[in-house]
């Protein structure tokens, strides 16, 4: 493998306000999103970079950042005798700037004179919330051999998804030559690539960005600084306008990957790693994912029937039965509870006997889940108390809802952090 460790910079971006994964961005950024029961979303693009051998890597962060910031403050700490980092670049008022990020492009131009103090000749920009296995490498070289000044990193997609992406379309060497972002169905029919037999087979027949993009140093502070100084977003207003006059490669990706945008995409994407063969495999020797590294006990299970289900260390599990969900750290689930196609993000913490006394005093239910409750199509998120006997049934006889204690969308309940749900609850 080619070492780009010297010549490439990563920039992560956080993200915006999240709203799509609302509730569980609530209080929480969308990188520090709980993924997998042990993972946040944003060690997947830093185990990639640390996979592909780019071990510098700027976070730009904004909205609901503390947990993130403690999260990679942390995890990633490299060895005194390495030049690699995991830094935090949150949003910052300055004399010349007095606003916070507007923007993808917005976000990268304010970063760029903490950035520039560094020796690198190609920025690779990565977003926060996807899921996939990527090496970084492969591209780097396509984009090198083909003396490209921008490469971005498309995938196939179908009719469907296709309104929900910036769709391009290339030339024999694989340049590309027009982009249209989220475009509408009517004019789909203009956009058909040749994205390969294979691909073509399953009906995916339109290259789109994956939001992922290697620069040359000089180019983007060129586009940003002088070019487009106003420009805000790199899909609306960059990458159009760059494909006019620069080399911009595709550099198209094969493998599995999927934009944690909203609930429903943030949920099917946890439960298909409960798969015989995952599409998002995390037992790979080859592609580690990295977290924070916790001294738990392992998981402690008595007396439950298991069916495609992952579940993580710390947990103490007394469930009757748990069918493909994921359970994550530190998981409490009383005697007599059915599980079925939900994930438990797990706790930050045990209570002691003590503290599980005073509260069934006080009638606060354990932290975890009670005893005879059954869940199905829900997420958990961290922390929640939930009492015995509680129901929560989740399908699309469900309206979209907000409440206090919980939220319903696309038919998944997702019980918010903290929430306290008494015995008897019913959803």
């Amino acid at each position: 493998m080619q070492n780009f460790s010297k010549s490439v910079v990563a920039v992560i971006l956080g993200g915006g306000a999240g709203t799509r994964l609302f509730p569980l961005t609530a209080s929480r950024s969308k990188p520090a999103v709980p993924i997998a029961g042990k993972y946040r979303l944003v060690d997947i693009p830093i185990s990639n970079c640390i996979n592909s051998s780019i071990n510098r890597m700027f976070v730009l962060t904004q909205f609901n950042s503390a947990s993130l910031n403690k999260h990679i403050k942390n995890t990633y700490h490299f060895s005194a005798f390495s030049t690699g980092f995991v830094d935090i670049l949150a949003a910052e008022q300055t004399p010349d700037n007095p606003g916070w990020y507007q923007g993808t492009a917005d976000a990268v131009r304010q970063s760029l004179r903490h950035i520039s103090n560094l020796e690198y000749e190609h920025i690779l920009i990565l977003s926060g919330d996807q899921l996939y296995q990527m090496d970084f490498v492969e591209m780097l070289q396509a984009h090198i051999a083909a003396e490209a000044e921008i490469s971005i990193a498309t995938i196939p997609v179908d009719q469907r998804d296709a309104p929900e992406f910036g769709i391009l379309k290339t030339n024999e060497e694989q340049m590309i030559t027009s982009f249209i972002e989220k475009p509408k169905l009517d004019v789909l029919p203009d956009w058909v690539s040749d994205t390969g037999s294979e691909m073509q087979k399953t009906g995916r027949h339109y290259l789109a960005s994956m939001g992922i993009y290697i620069f040359n140093k000089q180019v983007l502070q060129s586009l940003l600084m002088d070019v487009h100084p106003a420009a805000t977003d790199f899909g609306k207003e960059i990458i159009p306008h760059a494909i006019e006059k620069s080399k911009v490669l595709s550099y198209q990706y094969d493998g599995y990957w999927t934009d944690i945008g909203n609930i429903y995409s943030f949920y099917e994407a946890n439960l298909a790693l409960t798969q015989d063969i995952p599409p998002f495999n995390l037992f790979d020797n080859q592609k580690t994912v990295y977290s924070r590294a916790r001294m738990l006990p392992p998981a402690k299970i008595s007396g439950t029937t298991l069916e495609k289900t992952i579940i993580a260390e710390g947990s103490i599990i007394n469930a009757s039965r748990i069918e493909q969900s994921v359970v994550g750290i530190r998981s409490r689930i009383g005697h007599g509870t059915t599980v079925v196609n939900t994930y438990i993000m797990g706790n930050d913490y045990y209570e002691t006997l003590e503290q599980m006394n005073s509260n069934t005093a006080k009638g606060l239910p354990k932290i975890g889940i009670g005893e005879r409750c059954y869940i199905k199509d829900a997420i958990i998120d961290k922390n929640c108390r939930i009492g015995n006997d509680v129901r929560i049934n989740g399908g699309k006889h469900l309206a979209n809802v907000d409440h206090p204690l919980y939220a319903v969308k696309d038919g998944i309940v997702v019980v918010k952090k903290t929430a306290v749900l008494p015995d008897g609850f019913v959803i």
